[in-house]
């Protein structure tokens, strides 16, 4: 798989809180952490490159505060990046850094090519709405208007996630979160988005919905072929889904490869950490 070209290039992506300075731009050793003590600047993201190829699950693991969550919301356009290149082989804009394109078409690649989980189903779904306007707004943002076939649309994927029919027309505030997070990915795939990211949407879980959640997402890419990003701090979800796995520290990847490979032979401290947590 990897022999082909990927769908999908990160290069060299940072994401500054704060204007930045020569001592923390020009030497990151002077760094404490992704902090800089002169200007007080915060690299939350600090220049990350990967791709992401067809069909594959690619894990991004770290502690909280180490910058993954902040990477997936630069790639959804939720946050601006502060330098770097996001290269997309799919769609009408093939090729170019979708990060210079104007607000209309990030907003068509969000909602086209783009499928988006969060953590917190409150970011991702309208509470007060039924998980079938929820799945319905999304199509409408994509140019749908045809209310019969939103329905079935909408129908077709809350079949996939395990939502009862006699629970549709219910507001997600009355649901379980594991149930909200489900709807979430119904929503996330109404469209038939090439990519879906998803960030941390086992944390808070109860440990039999976590697993009926990841055997759902383990569902999805074998059914559907869609690429995903996942972001967890958690490795054993990582270990069940990825292929690939980037360990993110401080805003940096400290190590990255194939997720076995990390597993049973990792090099950085860090995640020496991280597997010696699981054994």
């Amino acid at each position: 798989m990897f022999d082909e070209k990927p769908i999908l290039e990160v290069k060299h992506l940072s994401k500054l809180y704060g204007i930045g300075c020569d001592y923390c731009l020009d030497h990151p050793e002077n760094r404490e952490r992704n902090y800089c003590p002169r200007c007080r600047t915060i690299h939350a993201v600090s220049d990350v490159s990967f791709e992401l190829y067809e069909g594959e699950i690619l894990g991004i693991v770290g502690e909280s505060g180490s910058g993954k969550s902040t990477l997936v919301q630069c790639m959804y356009f939720d946050q601006d990046s502060s330098s770097g290149d996001m290269v997309m082989h799919i769609g009408e804009n093939s090729g170019k850094n979708v990060f210079t394109l104007s607000s209309q078409k990030k907003n068509s690649i969000r909602n086209q090519l783009f499928g988006m989980v969060y953590q917190n189903p409150y970011r991702g779904l309208k509470m007060k709405f039924s998980a079938y306007a929820n799945v319905s707004e999304k199509l409408i943002a994509a140019g749908s208007r045809h209310v019969q076939r939103m329905l079935a649309r909408s129908d077709e994927l809350l079949d996939i996630v395990h939502i009862e029919a006699f629970r549709r027309k219910d507001t997600p505030k009355h649901f379980s979160g594991g149930m909200q997070q489900r709807v979430q990915i119904a929503k996330a795939l109404s469209n038939n988005p090439p990519v879906l990211l998803l960030d941390e949407v086992t944390t808070g879980l109860d440990l039999s919905v976590q697993a009926n959640v990841l055997d759902l997402i383990k569902i999805i890419q074998h059914e559907l072929k869609v690429s995903m990003i996942v972001v967890s701090h958690d490795l054993a979800v990582v270990r069940m889904l990825a292929e690939r796995t980037l360990v993110m520290l401080d805003g940096r990847v400290v190590e990255a490869g194939l997720t076995d490979q990390i597993l049973e032979d990792p090099t950085h401290q860090y995640t020496q950490q991280l597997v010696y947590s699981l054994i």
